[in-house]
C-alpha cells in the first residue's frame, strides 16, 4: 500500500511537471525547452528532473505526449459525451474553443505553435508531433464520417475536406485571439462551423441557433 501511494504521488508529480513544461513551451517554444529551463521555472534542481528525463530530447518528447493527454482530457473526452453525428462534431469544436478561451495555456495552443516551430526541424520530436497531428485529423474525419453514416450529413461528403476546415477554424481562432480581439476570434470560429454544418445537415434543428 505504501509503495502504491508513493508511486501514485510520483505519477502526479511527473504529470504536474509536464503540465508546466507544456505551458512553458507555448511561451518560449518547445525547441528551446530544456531541463535547466524547466527546473528554473519550477524552482527545483535540474538533477531531480534528470532522474525522469535523461536528455533535452527525452523531455521534449514527454512534453508532446503530455500535451496530447491534456488535449484528450479537456477537448476530446467532453465532446464524446455528446450524441454521435453533427452534435458531436459541433461539441468537439466547442470544447476546443472553450479550452482556448479559458486560457489554460499562457501561449495559446501547444499544437498550433509547435506546428510552425517544427516545420523545418526534422527528427524524433517533429515525428512525434506529426503523429499527434495525424491522430487528431483522423479523429475529426471519423466524426464527420459517423455523421454521414447517420444521415446527418450528405453521404457523398468529402470527410477529409470538412475535417480540414474544422481544424483550420480552430487554428485561426487561437492565433488571432493572441493579437486581436479574442471574443471576436472565438465568435467567428464558432459561427463559421455552425453555418457550415447547418447548411449541410438535413435536420438543422440538431444544431443550436447560434454560438453559445
Amino acid at each position: 500500500m505504501t509503495s502504491d501511494g508513493r508511486l501514485a504521488r510520483g505519477e502526479r508529480t511527473r504529470a504536474a511537471t509536464l503540465d508546466a513544461a507544456v505551458a512553458l513551451a507555448t511561451e518560449a517554444g518547445l525547441h528551446g525547452l530544456s531541463l535547466a529551463q524547466l527546473a528554473d521555472a519550477l524552482g527545483v534542481s535540474k538533477s531531480g528532473l534528470f532522474a525522469h528525463w535523461r536528455s533535452k530530447e527525452a523531455l521534449q518528447l514527454a512534453t508532446v505526449d503530455r500535451a496530447v493527454a491534456q488535449w484528450q482530457e479537456q477537448v476530446i473526452e467532453p465532446a464524446l459525451r455528446a450524441p454521435r453525428g453533427v452534435r458531436r462534431l459541433w461539441a468537439v469544436h466547442e470544447a476546443r474553443i472553450d479550452f482556448y478561451a479559458a486560457r489554460v495555456l499562457p501561449g495559446g495552443c501547444f499544437f498550433a505553435n509547435t506546428e510552425f516551430e517544427y516545420n523545418a526541424r526534422p527528427g524524433p520530436v517533429r515525428d512525434r508531433l506529426a503523429g499527434a497531428f495525424n491522430q487528431w485529423t483522423a479523429f475529426l474525419e471519423r466524426l464527420v464520417q459517423q455523421a454521414a453514416d447517420l444521415g446527418e450529413l450528405p453521404a457523398d461528403l468529402d470527410a477529409p475536406q470538412l475535417a480540414y476546415e474544422i481544424d483550420a477554424l480552430g487554428i485561426s481562432a487561437v492565433m488571432r485571439s493572441r493579437l486581436l480581439d479574442p471574443d471576436a476570434a472565438y465568435r467567428h470560429a464558432r459561427q463559421g462551423l455552425l453555418n457550415r454544418l447547418r447548411a449541410l445537415c438535413p435536420d438543422p434543428t440538431l444544431l443550436p441557433e447560434g454560438p453559445s
